[in-house]
């Protein structure tokens, strides 16, 4: 009988210990925290390509997923407007240097030898009015003529010297040639047009696009043949050279992670490959949309900081929108 008792003791008090452990085992999983995992998104270096000009598309020289290396060739873009603004600028500077070539080389000589045959002529009526004139006067002194009639003579007189000096002025601009101001500003109209020339040159450059950095084509836009506005983006390259992983961090998670440090993290799209990311920038994002209500239980609103990190090695295959996470409970502080 005893034994039974003690057996049935035993029984009970293995059953208690097991319906203890049980206990504790399911305590333990039930008040062990999930691990936290922060998630974030590779992002890359991408530039856009854009023209000045508007035109066609006449060529695409690069597909979507093509790699290319700065100063290759992309796009060609079929512009007539530059050719007339070529044309027009090169008969501006012609008509500017014709001007200046005139001004330079002075009055041609058949105008110098017409204008001092006016000067002669208006010299000889001078000189003949003024002999006129003294006759005139001997007269009009001893009484024989009219006050009147003297005065007429001496009025054509007065008029006679103002033709001679005018003729003679005339004759002295020929000889001269253009003002030293008249030389200087045709010159300066040969310089605005071909300053203009250039400027409407210079366009033709921008009628072949080139890739401004080494990278892959992430997206083309237009397609060939199709008209295109200044400033319009064409293309969209992306250095992949340049990467980073962006993550999107609450405050309150903040503590283990700070600039300079070494995070592991894993990559989903790669197997759960496991790479080495050195945190590199650390900033709070915009007031809106990225603060958590948590008054409840911490008593105040946590935010969000945007944390960027870059791997310490170049990782195969590692590309834009792939991503990455990272076990935040595992992180040391």
């Amino acid at each position: 009988m005893k034994k039974q008792e003690s057996k049935t003791l035993v029984m009970s008090f293995v059953i208690l210990i097991s319906v203890i452990a049980v206990i504790g085992l399911i305590g333990y999983f039930i008040l062990t925290p999930d691990d936290v995992i922060i998630e974030g998104e590779v992002e890359a270096t991408e530039v856009r390509l854009s023209g000045k000009l508007p035109g066609r598309v006449l060529e695409l020289r690069a597909r979507e997923g093509m790699k290319v290396k700065k100063g290759d060739t992309l796009i060609l873009i079929d512009s007539p407007e530059i050719s007339a603004k070529i044309m027009q600028a090169e008969a501006a500077e012609s008509a500017a240097k014709a001007v200046s070539l005139k001004a330079q080389n002075g009055t041609r000589q058949e105008t110098i030898t017409a204008a001092a045959e006016q000067y002669e002529m208006a010299q000889t009526a001078a000189d003949f009015a003024k002999k006129s004139y003294e006759r005139t006067k001997n007269l009009y002194e001893k009484g024989v003529i009219a006050a009147q009639k003297f005065d007429e003579v001496e009025t054509q007189y007065k008029a006679a010297q103002a033709q001679a000096r005018a003729a003679k002025s005339q004759y002295e601009m020929a000889l001269n040639g253009a003002q030293k101001e008249d030389k200087l500003a045709a010159y300066a109209q040969v310089q605005r047009a071909k300053g203009a020339l250039e400027e409407a040159t210079s366009y033709l450059s921008e009628t072949k696009l080139v890739a401004p950095i080494s990278g892959e084509i992430s997206e083309i836009f237009p397609k060939e043949g199709e008209l295109v506005g200044s400033g319009s983006p064409l293309m969209n390259i992306v250095d992949l050279n340049d990467i980073w992983v962006t993550f999107n961090v609450r405050e309150n998670f903040l503590s283990k992670i700070k600039v300079g440090q070494q995070l592991k993290a894993k990559v989903p799209a790669l197997g759960d490959k496991e790479i080495t990311l050195k945190v590199t920038y650390i900033k709070a994002l915009g007031s809106y949309a990225t603060w958590k209500a948590t008054k409840l239980t911490d008593e105040y609103d946590t935010k969000t900081f945007e944390v960027r990190a870059v791997p310490v090695e170049k990782v195969s295959d590692f590309r834009p929108g792939m991503s990455v996470i990272i076990n935040w409970s595992k992180l040391k502080k």
